[in-house]
């Protein structure tokens, strides 16, 4: 075992232990879930961050199969929406509490089945080795063989894109489903390929899509108050 691999097990030994001295450990918790990321849902005001996987992050883009970069970490949070409403409610049982205080669960289905385990399967997510020390490698691997999700293309491990972007913070955006419910309904029609500007577009909708989704979009806001193409709004 390497020193800084050792340290990153005493760190998370050491904050086990703390969460125990602190106090009894959180009960399950059973909702509807309201997804923020790939790998962070929301149930009744409690943020709830998977065990062992990590998925990219919501302004992470990847690299399809042929070359053309998407939003990845968008889709990763679509895919876990889809796959969490088909059968609810969800179930989370405590592991430990995270360094942003959030708390960290094995979480199920309605059906039994693993959130992390199915993520991981479907190329949405990635085993995390510092905190599952393997768990998922097994399906990673599957995964990875039949390039599905981020295997079809390229990607950065999401620890290392957070790094290279300086992300150090908690996840701060809404919900997945409170906003953008009807941008990602609208996803199949539009593309962030080939670049487009405000005198190309013809609604706002649209507007608002390509400067969620696509990693120019943010140009189509000149004055960085969130709304694209101010005309069309």
């Amino acid at each position: 075992m390497t020193v800084a691999a050792a340290g990153a097990l005493a760190a998370q030994t050491v904050l086990r232990h703390l969460s125990d001295l602190i106090g009894p450990k959180p009960a399950p918790i059973a909702g509807v879930a309201s997804v923020i990321d790939g790998d962070t849902i929301e149930v009744h005001g409690q943020r709830i961050r998977f065990n062992g996987i990590d998925a990219p992050e919501s302004k992470q883009y990847c690299d399809d199969t042929k070359g053309f970069e998407y939003p990845c970490g968008r889709r990763s949070a679509e895919a876990l929406d889809t796959f969490l409403a088909a059968s609810r409610p969800i179930q989370c049982t405590f592991v430990t509490w995270d360094r942003y205080h959030r708390y960290v669960g094995d979480c199920r289905r309605a059906d039994g089945t693993s959130v992390a385990v199915w993520m991981v399967e479907h190329g949405q997510a990635v085993d995390w080795p510092r905190y599952s020390h393997g768990a998922y490698a097994a399906q990673q691997a599957k995964a990875k063989a039949a390039k599905v999700g981020l295997w079809g293309g390229k990607f950065q491990d999401p620890w290392d894109w957070r790094a290279s972007h300086g992300d150090s913070q908690p996840p701060t955006s809404e919900p997945l489903g409170i906003i953008n419910r009807k941008l990602v309904a609208q996803s199949g029609s539009y593309s962030c390929a080939p670049r487009r500007y405000c005198s190309q577009i013809s609604s706002c909708d649209e507007a608002q899509w390509y400067l969620h989704n696509c990693s120019w979009g943010r140009k189509l806001d000149r004055d960085s108050d969130g709304v694209a193409c101010e005309t069309l709004c």
